[in-house]
């Protein structure tokens, strides 16, 4: 059971708000169709259910509030527009991405392929498929977490005749085992001929709220639209004389010129103007809903004999179905009661959750693209190429040599490159949001960017371990010696290489979270070398009165744990890499990105 009490969003700029006071209901094992013209605030009255636009109202979803679910993927699937996915990712591996963030085995994408029709095609990319491909992806994507719900915004909108029967007799399947399912449409036609239910609306306000047959009766009804100057005349005369001949005929008076003529044809209602010598602009048979109930058409209703339809009109309240068979015994939650208009609550915009298995969702997201590999092949390349030529001269230093950095780069390309992997972790999170199909935005959660951080370092540290050993590799083979021996300070050299590497990877993947963009990542990284580096070799220039020799022993007397002598060399390694201009660089540009990324997740409410 799917209720929507008192939805009414907020008002934009003075103008009245696109969904005011919608209350409606969906019932288990049934398709409720919410139909209505394209700006009658179908899509806005979804998004209010979903939170993820604010105003007031509450939506239960089998008797409770979307954010108190703990697992919501599991109660409803969601698919709003096309499916956000990276265009060269397979259909498989978005699938397979998208059950980590789910929280379910990736076996279930391949199940979910079978049931969609997509199973030979798994292999295919996103940017291959055609929009019938992309709407069953998305559906796959929405019952991901097999949920109760299903909640569609016009999903057979462009789509063929075949693909759409295919599409309602897929989501009518889902009703049939117990499910719920609500879709949005402008076609009244395709409401009653698939859904069991017809929820009316326009400019945001309720309609009609009734069972598809009795839709089809009162609303959906063939008409003769009439265009004249002289409507109000023609009315009256055709009304006339349906009386004098006893039939039931029906006149609506719309808009400026126009009529609508319901229980008569096209031929009668032109010999009646005609012996009336009234002018006629327009005549012509329609059959589409009627909209709005008017005084006539709801006394028209009210006089014809059958069941009486659900009261209809702005402030009508919704039929309240029974319970069916097919709706749960034991449902895991109750029903809430109903708030009264006085106490409905506001909406609050709440953030899509995070991935519910972050590291393996971040896993999936990084290689489950070529763009990773390529970066990757493309740094080890040009490092071993600029190795071997430095290697040449002999007059580079070693560890440089190692690197594959010239002195007139400010990077090595092994920094660049994972500074690059970085920028695209959270750009192209926000260029294809995943993780946000309906949802809003990417997340900012805590488990997610610790995930991400974690995964550029490895990859970072990889990456630097994968340059140094194919640079020393290269050397051997080009020049025909051992040119690579193991230096004294060893350990300063190691952690001065890896946490250049891992600190350029989490300047670019803070960068482009704050500013939401890969381009702002990979500046924020070159910005290190070419910016703050000479500012820190200025503040660094004078002569130093004070020196941290002797902080292991010190340290060792603060620690609960005494650590082996060895480790002493490494944190002298490390303590001189922050004293390094680079390392220093590094530390405070992170710093100052880490409190950037903190204020603004903090500003836009996040709840971490």
């Amino acid at each position: 059971m799917l209720q929507a009490i008192g939805l009414t969003s907020a008002p934009h700029r003075g103008r009245p708000p696109a969904v005011d006071d919608l209350t409606f209901e969906a019932g288990p094992g049934r398709v409720t169709a919410l139909l209505g013209a394209p700006g009658s605030g179908k899509t806005t009255a979804l998004r209010l259910m979903l939170e993820i636009e604010s105003g007031r109202g509450v939506t239960y979803f089998r008797g409770t509030p979307l954010h108190r679910i703990p697992h919501p993927a599991r109660e409803v699937g969601v698919l709003l527009g096309d499916v956000p996915g990276h265009p060269v990712r397979t259909v498989r591996g978005q699938l397979r991405m998208l059950s980590a963030a789910a929280g379910v085995p990736a076996s279930r994408a391949d199940e979910l392929l079978d049931a969609v029709g997509l199973a030979g095609l798994g292999d295919r990319r996103l940017g291959a498929l055609s929009l019938g491909m992309d709407r069953r992806l998305g559906l796959a994507s929405a019952l991901l977490g097999e949920p109760h719900a299903l909640i569609l915004d016009d999903p057979g909108e462009g789509l063929s005749p075949r693909e759409n029967a295919w599409l309602h007799g897929f989501l009518r399947a889902h009703a049939a085992q117990g499910g719920t399912v609500l879709y949005t449409t402008c076609d009244p036609k395709e409401a009653a001929r698939a859904a069991d239910h017809v929820v009316t609306v326009d400019a945001g306000r309720l309609v009609s709220d009734q069972d598809a047959v009795d839709f089809s009766r009162t609303r959906l009804r063939p008409r003769v639209v009439v265009r004249t100057p002289h409507a109000a005349r023609l009315a009256a005369v055709v009304s006339r004389e349906a009386r004098a001949a006893r039939r039931s005929v029906e006149v609506v008076t719309e808009a400026g010129s126009r009529l609508s003529v319901y229980g008569s044809t096209c031929a009668e209602i032109g010999d009646t103007a005609f012996r009336h010598g009234v002018p006629v602009h327009q005549l012509a048979d329609e059959i589409a809903d009627t909209g709005p109930a008017t005084a006539t058409a709801r006394e028209a209703e009210a006089a014809s004999p059958g069941p009486a339809s659900p009261a209809s009109g702005p402030d009508a309240a919704p039929a309240r179905p029974e319970p069916t068979a097919s709706e749960p015994e034991a449902a895991p939650r109750t029903a809430s009661p109903v708030p009264g208009p006085e106490h409905v609550p506001s909406i609050r915009r709440r953030p899509a959750r995070g991935p519910h298995r972050p590291v393996r969702y971040e896993l999936r997201r990084l290689f489950g693209v070529r763009t990773t590999t390529l970066i990757m092949a493309a740094v080890l390349v040009v490092s071993v190429g600029f190795s071997v030529l430095l290697a040449r001269t002999g007059h580079a230093p070693l560890p440089n040599v190692l690197a594959a950095w010239p002195a007139v780069l400010p990077l090595p390309p092994a920094a660049v490159g994972a500074g690059l992997l970085g920028a695209l972790s959270f750009g192209d999170e926000f260029r294809y949001p995943a993780l946000a199909a309906g949802r809003g935005t990417v997340p900012r959660r805590l488990g997610l960017l610790m995930a991400k951080l974690a995964v550029s370092a490895g990859v970072a540290l990889l990456l630097a371990l994968i340059v140094a050993a194919a640079s020393a590799e290269a050397l051997r083979l080009v020049y025909g010696v051992d040119l690579v021996g193991f230096p004294s300070n060893a350990a300063f050299l190691a952690a001065s290489w890896a946490g250049l590497n891992v600190g350029c990877a989490w300047a670019g993947l803070l960068a482009a979270g704050i500013f939401r963009v890969t381009a702002a990542g990979v500046a924020a990284v070159l910005a290190v070398p070419v910016l703050v580096v000479p500012l820190v070799r200025r503040v660094l220039s004078g002569p130093a009165d004070h020196s941290v020799l002797g902080l292991p022993g010190r340290l060792r007397e603060l620690a609960w744990v005494q650590w082996p002598d060895g480790m002493d060399s490494w944190v002298m390694a490390g303590v001189r890499v922050v004293a390094h201009p680079v390392g220093a660089a590094l530390s405070l540009s992170l710093s100052v990105l880490i409190c950037a990324y903190v204020f603004t997740s903090l500003r836009g409410r996040v709840r971490w």
